[in-house]
């Protein structure tokens, strides 16, 4: 039986994936004259950006300066920050799961003031007891402790749970810790190859309750494939 659905934040609750790439490309042109693809970005979507940095850097005479470049990304972001809106459909699916009487909680490589300053900003605080975030591990995504920790907290087995997530990093590490995992990728992860033991989806819209709240679909998905 699923008792829990686990959802990811970024890019899955709010697509702020897709500004982030946009602010970061047009930063690091900007005082980098770095070029920034896609296919570079979306290694670090879900997880820190450290290898992206150690990536530019090879191309630079000297470091970036990685708190400046923090610090002005992060001004851009806040000009646009309140005019994201949740995903489509998210809500809609988030009042079905409820009615299931289905707990929920969230797993994020974010910071918890991150988190917490989108759910207020949007009523959902009370939607989400449980909150996992990067301050309670020692790695973020794609390691499996963050969905490892919040099992803990749900107090259930990890097939009893549905990880949602947009991310390689992020499936990779539901998977990890046992979840079953159901992507619902956005406009930057869409066009990624994901783990094979993942449920691909395109939308809220093509959450069906009654088939992905019910254990025997995880069960069978695993069958397939074992």
């Amino acid at each position: 039986m699923i008792k829990a659905v686990i959802f990811d934040f970024d890019g899955t609750i709010i697509d702020t994936e897709t500004p982030w790439f946009d602010i970061y490309r047009t930063v690091l042109k900007e005082d980098y004259h770095f070029d920034l693809t896609l296919e570079e970005f979306v290694k670090i979507v879900g997880t820190t950006n450290g290898s992206l940095f150690d990536l530019i850097d090879q191309t630079l005479d000297e470091p970036m300066d990685r708190l400046h470049f923090k610090e002005k990304t992060h001004e851009h972001y806040l000009k646009i920050k309140d005019d994201l809106p949740l995903r489509d459909g998210f809500l809609d699916t988030l009042h079905r799961i409820q009615d299931n009487g289905l707990k929920l909680a969230i797993a994020s490589s974010s910071r918890r003031e991150w988190i917490v300053g989108f759910l207020d900003k949007y009523n959902l605080t009370e939607y989400f007891p449980i909150i996992r975030s990067a301050e309670d591990v020692e790695e973020v995504k794609p390691n499996p402790a963050l969905y490892i920790k919040t099992i803990e907290a749900l107090g259930i087995e990890p097939d009893e749970a549905i990880a949602v997530e947009d991310s390689v990093n992020g499936s990779l590490a539901a998977i990890r810790a046992g979840i079953n995992c159901l992507i619902i990728p956005n406009d930057v992860t869409k066009s990624l190859t994901f783990h094979e033991n993942a449920k691909l989806i395109q939308s809220y819209a093509e959450f069906d309750c009654d088939q992905y709240l019910n254990k025997d679909t995880w069960t069978a998905k695993l069958m397939e494939q074992s």
